[in-house]
C-alpha cells in the first residue's frame, strides 16, 4: 500500500524530509525492512547507531523504524534530547518493532522506558507486512501534516513581517510630507528675504533680513539633522535619552501641530535607557501622529517623561506617556486595538499603526497601557510605555 500523493499534501514521499530511517541492527532487519520500504514507494535511510538516528531525524525525514533491544544503555536520553528541541509544529514518529506475547515485568519496563519517546505507534513481531505498511503510512501521513502546519507556520510569519514594513514605509510616507511641509515654511521665509534685501538700502534693515534669513537656514539644518536621525540607526542596543527622542518627534510635526491650533506640553525627568532610539521614535510617532488626527481642531498634547522604582526589588523604570484631548476610543474597539486592520478612522486609516506599536513595544520588552474616555465632557486618550531604565 503506497501513500496517495494528494494525502501527503506539498511535500512529495520521495523527499528527504520524508525518507523513513531504519534502526534494527540484528541480522538482516535492516535490509529486510529497506526492501519492504522501497516497494512501498518511500526512500529508506539505514543508520548503525543512536548518535546517526539522532543526526538523521535532525536532519530531516517522515519517521523512523526501530527495533525495540536498540533503546537501551543511554539511548532514550539522547533521543530525549534531540526531540526536546524539536520546532513547535514537530512531533516526529517513532514505529518500534517489539516483542510479542503476553505482559511481563520486563515488558512494562520497556514500555516505561520508551514512554519520553512520545509519538509512537507500537508493531509486534513476527510483523505482518499489512500492520507494518499501515502503521508506516500512519506514521508518515502525520509527519505530512506536522510539514503542512510548519508551512502555513513560516508563511504567516513572512506576511507578519511584511506588514510590519510596509507600516513602516507609510510612517516614513507620513513623515516625510511633515518634513516636506516644515522645511517649506522656512525656505519660503528665505525667499521673502531675498527679496526684500533686494530692494532695501538701508544697512540696518539689511542685516537684520541676513540675521532672519540665517535663523530660518538654521531651523533647515536642524529638521534634517532629526530626519537623519529616524533613518541612521545602530544595529545593537545602544543607551540614550528618552527626552532627545520626544524631541526629535516632536520637531518633526511641530507645524502640523501649530496649524490644527493644538497646545503642546512636554513634561520631562532625565532618563536614559537601552535600546535602538528609531524604534522609540517610530511608536512615538504612531502615537503622536493618532493625537494629531483625533485633534483636527484643536485640543493639548501632553508628553511626559517621569523615571520611578517599582517592585519588590525597587527596579528602576521609566514611563512615558502621551495624552490628548481628542474624542477618545469607542469602548467597542478598544480591547482589540492593538490587533491588526483594527481602526477607528475609517476608510482614511490602515488599522496598522498601533498593531506595530505593540509588536514594537513586546519585541523589546516594554508595556503599553491605554486610557481613554469617549464621553462628554471628559474625553481623550491616554498611552502609557514602561521602559527598563538604563
Amino acid at each position: 500500500m503506497t501513500i496517495k500523493e494528494n494525502e501527503m499534501g506539498s511535500v512529495s514521499k520521495k523527499t528527504p524530509e520524508m525518507r523513513t530511517i531504519v534502526f534494527a541492527p540484528t541480522g538482516r532487519d535492516a535490509e529486510l525492512l529497506s526492501g519492504f520500504i522501497t516497494r512501498l514507494g518511500n526512500v529508506p535511510y539505514i543508520v548503525s547507531s543512536v548518535s546517526e538516528l539522532c543526526s538523521a531525524i535532525t536532519a530531516g525525514a517522515g519517521a523512523a523504524i526501530v527495533a525495540e533491544e536498540v533503546l537501551q544503555n543511554g539511548a532514550i536520553p539522547q533521543l530525549e534530547h534531540v526531540l526536546a528541541n524539536q520546532p513547535s509544529w514537530s512531533d516526529f514518529p517513532f514505529i518500534l518493532l517489539i516483542a510479542g506475547g503476553r505482559v511481563t515485568v520486563e515488558s512494562e519496563r520497556l514500555r516505561a522506558l520508551r514512554l519520553p519517546l512520545g509519538n509512537i505507534l507500537r508493531v509486534e513481531r513476527p510483523a505482518r507486512p499489512e500492520t507494518l505498511s499501515s502503521a508506516l503510512e500512519t506514521a508518515l501521513r502525520s509527519r505530512s501534516r506536522q510539514y503542512q502546519i510548519r508551512d502555513q507556520i513560516y508563511q504567516a510569519a513572512r506576511a507578519h513581517e511584511a506588514l510590519l514594513k510596509s507600516e513602516k514605509l507609510a510612517v516614513t510616507g507620513r513623515l516625510a510630507a511633515s518634513i516636506a511641509h516644515e522645511i517649506n515654511n522656512p525656505l519660503e521665509g528665505v525667499v521673502n528675504l531675498l527679496y526684500l534685501m533686494q530692494t532695501e538700502n538701508s544697512m540696518e534693515k539689511l542685516r537684520l533680513y541676513v540675521s532672519q534669513a540665517q535663523g530660518e537656514i538654521a531651523r533647515v539644518s536642524e529638521i534634517a539633522k532629526h530626519t537623519l536621525r529616524f533613518y541612521k540607526e545602530p544595529t545593537s542596543p545602544i543607551s540614550f535619552e528618552v527626552l532627545a527622542v520626544v524631541d526629535s518627534v516632536l520637531n518633526l510635526y511641530q507645524s502640523r501641530l501649530v496649524s490644527a491650533g493644538i497646545e503642546v506640553e512636554v513634561k520631562g525627568a532625565k532618563a536614559i535607557i537601552q535600546g535602538n532610539p528609531g524604534e522609540l521614535r517610530q511608536v512615538l510617532a504612531n502615537l503622536v501622529g493618532n493625537s494629531l488626527d483625533a485633534m483636527r481642531f484643536g485640543g493639548k498634547l501632553c508628553v511626559r517623561v517621569s523615571v520611578d522604582n517599582a517592585g519588590p526589588t525597587h527596579t528602576k523604570r521609566v514611563r512615558l506617556t502621551v495624552a490628548d484631548t481628542g474624542p477618545g476610543i469607542p469602548s467597542t474597539l478598544l480591547s482589540k486595538i492593538f490587533e491588526p486592520f483594527v481602526t477607528s478612522k475609517g476608510e482614511t486609516g490602515t488599522g496598522l499603526g498601533l498593531w506595530v506599536t505593540g509588536e514594537l513595544a513586546k519585541k523589546n520588552g516594554w508595556t503599553i497601557r491605554v486610557r481613554t474616555r469617549s464621553e462628554l465632557p471628559r474625553r481623550g486618550t491616554t498611552f502609557s510605555i514602561v521602559i527598563a531604565a538604563a
